[in-house]
């Protein structure tokens, strides 16, 4: 379990989890000392248009759960937990997502329209690279 909870703590690691075509890139100069208040900064694409993303260690646990929350970027709220435990002789990884867009109507439209089915998709391509790289 702590091998995987370390391959998650390294911020380096995400560009690997995150679909290629979001090409997806961390701002913050490595290595980044995790710990509850690290800041990372990234910048991505979201259907080719260019995003800058600030999030903050809200919670710091290892090897069980951590927590990053936006500062600064495209949701109203974002709040990513990420907890590990052990399971059948591995690891289980359960992310859990709270998040809200701006806008209050349209961005409740737009999220039903399009964004939950992307963040489902983006958690889907993680779950195989996880499965990929950690097997």
């Amino acid at each position: 379990m702590s091998e995987v909870f370390d391959f998650f703590s390294r911020p380096e690691n995400l560009e690997q989890l995150t679909p290629p075509r979001m090409r997806f890139r961390i701002l913050t100069p490595l290595p980044i000392a995790m710990q509850r208040g690290a800041t990372i900064a990234y910048a991505l694409r979201v259907r080719g248009f260019p995003v800058r993303w600030l999030t903050e260690i809200e919670c710091w646990n290892p090897p069980y759960e951590f927590v990053d929350v936006q500062a600064k970027g495209p949701y109203r709220l974002w709040r990513h937990t990420h907890r590990f435990s052990e399971a059948g002789g591995g690891t289980s990884i359960v992310d859990h997502v709270d998040y809200e867009l701006p806008f209050g109507a349209l961005g409740r439209l737009v999220n039903r329209l399009q964004v939950a089915r992307d963040l489902s998709q983006i958690f889907d391509y993680r779950g195989q690279r996880v499965q990929a790289l950690l097997s």
